[in-house]
């Protein structure tokens, strides 16, 4: 597939329509600056949506990619290899972060297993029907993938876009669950900041010690010998060093900026996809806002290159989209202001 396709396909969020914004919260009778950032998030979300004033985001959705990693074998991870489907079910049953705040926020969650290293049985079909594998290779020594099935995962990833599009969501917090994803983030951050492995190593979601992250940092220097010579084809780079959750976010990211739906980071995983879908399609990253700073330094790294600042800072490292959704209220609390707030006479 050609990815050169999406720098046509992809426009920025309309100008004229965000000056006509600001140009209306200059007549509010709040005084201009006294909502602080609040005014550029609705400024942001009218231009996104095409008009004035804002509507309110009615329709948001939680949409998180789960996949496992071969890397976690090398016990990089403060979890086990292979056990990220505990953790699907865990959000699925409303007992995780994530399914706690999405039920209290009454916001619908949707899982899409790309490559868990579980029986499909285990799982819904509607969250298995897009898998490519069982579980990605180990980026240190193999590819994570095939170059089909990174075509395949790429292309799932355009298809839960264009799902979400259709079905009126007007709003996406995008998030993963893995075990290995921040080591495979963490290559490909590397790979295309043109840094060295320790500059980019963390913790992780479940925060690992110090041997942990010794290892978790040679797997990712090896990863980075492999990685550098295909970092100009970004499918490819996917292919060696992603695995499938990472390629279809990435496809995600892509196609919902096509289809002109906003959408909130979490962490450094989804950092790392919005970071290779920059590199594909420059205008895309104005779709997209950064709901918290994580804590990890390639996150740090990747939205520093794409010039996003984060909404929130908590020290929430759990993962699983827990953190951008903790963003969503103050992105909804933008659209409500503006929208609603009266014009002097």
């Amino acid at each position: 597939m050609n990815l050169d396709d999406f720098v046509d396909l992809i426009e920025r969020p309309d100008g004229s329509v965000r000056r006509d914004a600001e140009e209306r919260r200059e007549r509010l009778t709040v005084a201009p600056g006294a909502l602080g950032r609040l005014d550029e998030l609705g400024e942001w979300l009218s231009a996104a949506q095409g008009q004035v004033p804002v509507r309110p985001v009615e329709q948001p959705r939680v949409v998180l990619f789960a996949g496992d990693h071969g890397v976690a074998h090398l016990d990089v991870s403060g979890r086990p290899a292979g056990s990220a489907a505990t953790l699907v079910r865990a959000a699925l049953d409303g007992v995780s972060p994530i399914g706690v705040l999405a039920r209290r926020f009454g916001v619908p969650l949707r899982v899409v297993d790309m490559s868990l290293d579980c029986d499909p049985e285990m799982l819904p079909a509607e969250i298995t029907r897009h898998r490519v594998r069982r579980g990605s290779g180990r980026l240190d020594i193999a590819d994570a993938l095939t170059e089909d099935e990174a075509e395949q995962a790429f292309r799932a990833g355009m298809a839960v876009a264009d799902e979400e599009a259709d079905a009126g969501t007007d709003l996406v917090v995008l998030g993963d669950i893995s075990v290995g994803g921040t080591t495979a983030a963490g290559t490909l951050i590397a790979a295309l900041c043109g840094t060295d492995a320790s500059v980019v190593t963390g913790r992780g979601g479940a925060h690992i010690d110090d041997l942990a992250w010794m290892r978790k940092c040679a797997a990712i220097r090896d990863g980075l010998r492999r990685a550098r010579p295909v970092i100009g084809d970004q499918l490819k780079l996917l292919a060696t060093v992603g695995g499938a959750d990472l390629t279809a976010m990435t496809g995600f990211l892509l196609q919902s900026a096509v289809r002109r739906t906003p959408v909130i980071l979490d962490g450094v995983v989804s950092a790392a996809c919005a970071l290779v879908a920059q590199r594909v399609a420059f205008r895309a990253p104005d779709w997209w806002q950064a709901g918290q700073a994580s804590g990890e330094p390639a996150q740090e790294k990747a939205l520093d290159r794409m010039s996003l600042v984060p909404l929130l800072d908590h020290g929430v490292t759990v993962g699983e989209g827990t953190g951008a959704l903790l963003a969503l209220p103050l992105v909804q609390a933008a659209a409500a202001l503006l929208a609603e707030l009266p014009e002097r006479d």
